[in-house]
């Protein structure tokens, strides 16, 4: 797994050096712009390159065919899936999000997004997170392997509308919905002692996740989104699970969202077995399956706030208040996709570029999605486990010498959450006592001026 204390060129040796190009010359070249991107990336090439020759060198590597998104992003994903092929137990959490270049008018093949009248990239990505332990709360505590999966895609027919054409041109198209729990069809069964959980939220509540997880040994976490008729008697698994009697309590910390500020609920937890009505698919009703349901209900929320109220389906048991609770709290590890989605638009910027056609954006996002990895990680390093020491061999020297030059050395010694404070102090955190965590644009200013740094001390010293 790469860390916050290497230097761009390692790092970008680990993540791309294994490329096949077609030329071994386009993947020196690739490692190159990779190592420039993590120490500056501005979402433009010349914003991020500096000069026009090495620009110019980026574009023509990028306008090749022979280097393409996928091509680019396969050492990653071979990386992260061979990690998660070592004993142990890992969440597979998925989501969607679009990437909008709606303002980059000349750029071609891109498709529909938002309401139709934005123009973009769909990108669907699994982050691979390795449980360390569950602590006394049954909360995972986890640390980033990278990226499982991901794909993108360009929407061509219009998301709003309705009739008899839109529904036969949808029949004769790949269905988008197609991609949820995808990676376990490619990727199979996990070995022998190793766990794989699929966690999603409400939008993968479909008949083929669910199958595609049982069929190759993950488990899964999903919310539910629709309230499926029971196989043997009247109701919905929604109504099934608010009738079942209470089986704990938990206090969650919600997160800041758009009209919603961050606040504290107390949940009231329930569970039930259920089964399913199989849903229909043309010509045959598929068979009923069974579920655990687990409902995540607030009772008492704040005036004028939304009630939190979360179903969760499960093929693990909860026939203890324990396995419940972690459930539920698996459930939670879900946010961090969406902090992954915000560190790849937010901290590289890749709805910033100016590349002409799709096939150029998506070679560039091959790039960036592994960048994203990197800033994501040192961030979560240091709020879910802030006090592990980072060892002499995990840091580099250069790295170390230009944090205590610029920061000092912390009375309690480099830990993720010094490491990682220090890289946002050099991106304008004061770090004062009312500060709340540092955001990514701070981090990632930071984070770039350290590998600046890191560049110069070796070159004066080479």
């Amino acid at each position: 797994m790469a860390t916050g204390a290497m230097t761009s060129e390692q790092w970008a040796e680990l993540e791309f050096a294994d490329a096949s190009l077609g030329d071994a010359r386009r993947t020196k070249r690739l490692v190159r712009i990779g190592a420039a991107l993590v120490e500056r990336a501005q979402g433009t090439l010349p914003g991020s390159l500096g000069g026009w020759a090495e620009s110019k060198a980026a574009y023509r590597l990028l306008s090749n065919p022979e280097v393409a998104y996928e091509e680019i992003l396969a050492p990653h994903l071979k990386r992260v899936r061979e990690a998660c092929r070592q004993p142990g137990e890992y969440l597979l959490v998925e989501d969607t999000t679009s990437l909008d270049f709606t303002s980059h008018v000349a750029a071609q093949d891109l498709g529909r997004i938002g309401d139709d009248r934005g123009r973009g990239l769909w990108l669907h990505s699994t982050l691979a997170l390795a449980v360390q332990r569950w602590n006394a709360d049954q909360e995972p505590e986890v640390v980033l392997e990278g990226l499982f999966d991901q794909r993108y895609w360009a929407r061509t027919m219009p998301t709003l509308g309705s009739g008899k054409g839109k529904r036969r041109k949808g029949r004769e198209r790949p269905r988008e919905s197609d991609r949820w729990a995808r990676a376990a069809i490619e990727s199979g069964a996990p070995p022998s002692g190793v766990d794989w959980t699929y966690v999603a939220d409400r939008e993968s509540d479909i008949y083929e996740a669910f199958a595609r997880c049982r069929d190759n040994g993950w488990h899964y976490v999903v919310r539910a989104n629709q309230p499926r008729a029971l196989a043997e008697t009247d109701g919905s698994v929604f109504t099934a699970v608010a009738e079942a009697p209470p089986a704990g309590r938990m206090v969650v910390d919600l997160r800041s969202r758009p009209g919603q500020a961050a606040r504290r609920a107390e949940l009231v937890l329930r569970t039930c077995v259920v089964t399913l009505r199989g849903p229909h698919r043309p010509g045959r009703r598929v068979a009923p399956f069974t579920v655990t349901a687990v409902e995540a209900r607030e009772t008492a929320p704040p005036q004028g706030a939304r009630p939190v109220h979360w179903v969760l389906l499960t093929d693990r048991p909860c026939s203890t208040p324990e396995a419940v609770l972690r459930t539920v709290k698996t459930y939670t590890r879900r946010w961090l996709i969406e902090e992954y989605h915000k560190a790849l638009k937010t901290g590289t910027g890749i709805e910033r570029s100016q590349l002409a056609t799709a096939a150029r954006i998506t070679a560039l996002l091959g790039i960036l999605s592994v960048v994203a990895v990197q800033l994501l990680n040192a961030k979560l390093l240091a709020t879910t486990r802030p006090d592990d020491p980072v060892a002499p061999e995990q840091m580099d020297e250069t790295v170390r010498a230009v944090l205590e030059a610029t920061c000092g050395r912390p009375a309690e010694g480099w830990t993720n959450k010094t490491f990682h404070v220090a890289i946002a102090r050099m991106g304008g955190y004061l770090n004062r006592k009312g500060d709340g965590p540092p955001g990514w644009i701070t981090i990632w200013r930071g984070f770039q001026k350290l590998m600046l740094l890191a560049q110069g001390y070796n070159l004066n010293c080479g």
